[in-house]
């Protein structure tokens, strides 16, 4: 596990792009942080450096928002309204993640156990105006991803 330091939401965007080349297209990422610390931003900023020219909000009430970019399905996730992990089972959870596919999974703390594996584990601390993201691997894959995101 490592720690960096984001300055502002520019940097935070930045970090979606640096993330968004580290993952190439697959991959799951699970993203905790409190409300405001970032969590969209940095999906925003990853979605974009893959091509996405849209909008990107944060699927709420949606519980998934889905994404076809260069042939890459990318599905984003923000799981805050779940009442209860079973919930997940109704959106057919792991139909979404494959080898083939990247899912950006916001609060993931809601779905405890119910998820299926995952590659890297994002933690958003907010000190002030900063940011500090913590990053865990999970897989060989996440181990890769973090190497490269230290360099």
């Amino acid at each position: 596990m490592f720690e960096i330091e984001i300055e502002d939401e520019t940097a935070m965007l930045r970090f979606g792009a640096q993330l968004a080349d580290a993952l190439g297209g697959r991959g799951a990422v699970l993203i905790s942080g409190d409300l405001g610390a970032g969590k969209t931003t940095l999906c925003r900023g990853l979605l974009r450096q893959m091509g996405h020219e849209g909008s990107v909000k944060s699927p709420t009430f949606t519980l998934v928002e889905p994404y076809e970019i260069e042939g890459v399905c990318v599905y984003h996730f923000d799981l805050y309204r779940l009442s209860h992990p079973d919930e997940l089972d109704y959106v057919g959870i792991d139909e979404y993640f494959s080898n083939e596919t990247l899912c950006l999974v916001e609060w993931p703390e809601k779905a405890e156990g119910s998820l299926p594996s995952h590659d890297l584990e994002l933690s958003i601390d907010v000190t002030g105006e900063k940011r500090n993201i913590r990053i865990g691997s999970n897989s060989q894959h996440g181990t890769r991803i973090c190497e490269s995101l230290k360099s």
